[in-house]
C-alpha cells in the first residue's frame, strides 16, 4: 500500500505572521527609532532655505507619509519591487547638503524647493531603471567601502548640525554673538544620547536619539525656551497634498547632482539590506538588492 505524503513549504521566520499585539509593539518600536532621524532632514533643509513654520510642517507631514509608503513597498513588495524584509525606509542624510546647495542656488524659499523636487523625481526614476545593473556591482563594494561612505556622510553633516545649534542661516553663517544657552541645549542633548547608548541596551538603546530629543525639549520647556501652543492648535489629521508647493522645475545641474546622490543612496540601501538580512538570518541575493533599489527609486520619486 502506497502512502502519499503532503509536505508544506517551510516558512522563513522573517515571513511568519505574529499575533497582532506583537506586531503592534514591534512596529511602534520601529517608528520611535526612526522618527527622530526622519524629521531632522526637512528641519535642516527648511532652516537653510528660510522656509516658514507652516511650510516646514507640511514637509514633515509629507516626509512621514512617504516613509510609510516606502516601508510598505520594502516589507510587502509588489512584483519585483521591494526586498520583502522588515526594512523601515526613512530619509537619507546623503541628500541634505546637495539639496541645500540646490535650493540656495535657486534663491531659497519655494522656488528652491521646486528645483529640489524636480531633481529628486528624475533621480528616483533613474535609480529605478539602474537597479538591475547596479545590483551586479555589489561584489566590488566590500564593507570598508560602504563604511567609508557612511563616515564621510557624517563628517559632511557636522557643520550643518553645528550651525543649526546656533540658529544660523546657511552653512557659513552663525549667530553674532552666539547664545551659549543654545550651545548648552545642543551639547546637553548630545551627551544625553551618548549616555543612553552607553548604559542601555535593547529597545531603550535603539531609541536613544528620540529620548535625547525628548529630554532636551523638556529641559528647554521647563526653562521657558520651548512653547507648545502651535502643537495643541494643530489638527489631529491632515492630508499630504501632491504639488502643494507648485509644479517641480527641472534643471540639468541639480538633476545631475541628485543622480550622484542617488548612486550613493543605492550603496546605502545595499548596506541596509545586507545588515537586515544578517539580523533575520536570510541570505541576500543580487535580485534582492535590485528589488530594494527599485522600491527606493519609486519612493524617492513619489516623495
Amino acid at each position: 500500500m502506497n502512502t502519499v505524503r503532503t509536505t508544506s513549504k517551510a516558512v522563513h521566520p522573517v515571513d511568519e505572521i505574529l499575533p497582532i499585539w506583537q506586531l503592534g509593539v514591534y512596529g511602534f518600536q520601529h517608528v520611535l527609532t526612526f522618527y527622530a532621524a526622519a524629521v531632522i532632514v526637512p528641519i535642516l533643509v527648511a532652516g537653510a532655505l528660510g522656509l516658514s513654520h507652516d511650510t516646514l510642517e507640511h514637509l514633515i507631514e509629507a516626509d512621514l507619509f512617504t516613509c510609510g509608503i516606502a516601508s510598505l513597498l520594502q516589507a510587502v513588495g509588489i512584483g519585483n519591487i521591494g526586498v520583502r524584509l522588515p526594512l523601515l525606509q526613512g530619509v537619507t542624510f546623503v541628500a541634505v547638503m546637495p539639496m541645500i546647495a540646490i535650493g540656495t542656488a535657486a534663491g531659497g524659499g519655494i522656488v528652491g524647493l521646486q528645483q529640489i523636487f524636480g531633481s529628486v523625481i528624475v533621480a528616483g526614476v533613474f535609480s529605478y531603471f539602474l537597479a538591475p545593473h547596479f545590483s551586479k556591482l555589489i561584489r566590488f563594494f566590500p564593507p570598508v567601502v560602504t563604511g567609508s561612505v557612511i563616515l564621510i556622510i557624517g563628517l559632511a553633516l557636522l557643520p550643518v548640525a553645528a550651525n543649526d545649534i546656533v540658529a544660523g542661516r546657511g552653512t557659513t553663517t552663525m549667530q553674532d554673538p552666539v547664545q551659549l544657552r543654545n550651545v548648552a541645549y545642543g551639547l546637553g542633548t548630545l551627551f544625553c544620547i551618548l549616555g543612553i547608548q552607553k548604559f542601555f541596551r535593547g529597545f531603550i538603546g535603539t531609541i536613544a536619539i528620540l529620548l535625547g530629543l525628548v529630554c532636551g525639549t523638556l529641559v528647554a520647556w521647563m526653562l521657558g525656551d520651548a512653547q507648545f501652543q502651535d502643537v495643541s492648535a494643530a489638527p489631529l489629521l491632515t492630508i499630504a497634498r501632491p504639488f502643494y508647493f507648485g509644479l517641480p522645475s527641472f534643471h540639468i545641474v541639480p538633476i545631475f547632482s541628485m543622480i550622484i546622490v542617488m548612486i550613493i543612496s543605492m550603496l546605502e540601501t545595499t548596506g541596509d539590506v545586507f545588515a537586515t538580512g544578517a539580523i533575520v538570518k536570510k541570505t541576500i541575493s543580487e535580485k534582492d538588492i535590485a528589488c530594494a533599489i527599485r522600491a527606493d527609486g519609486i519612493a524617492t520619486a513619489i516623495g
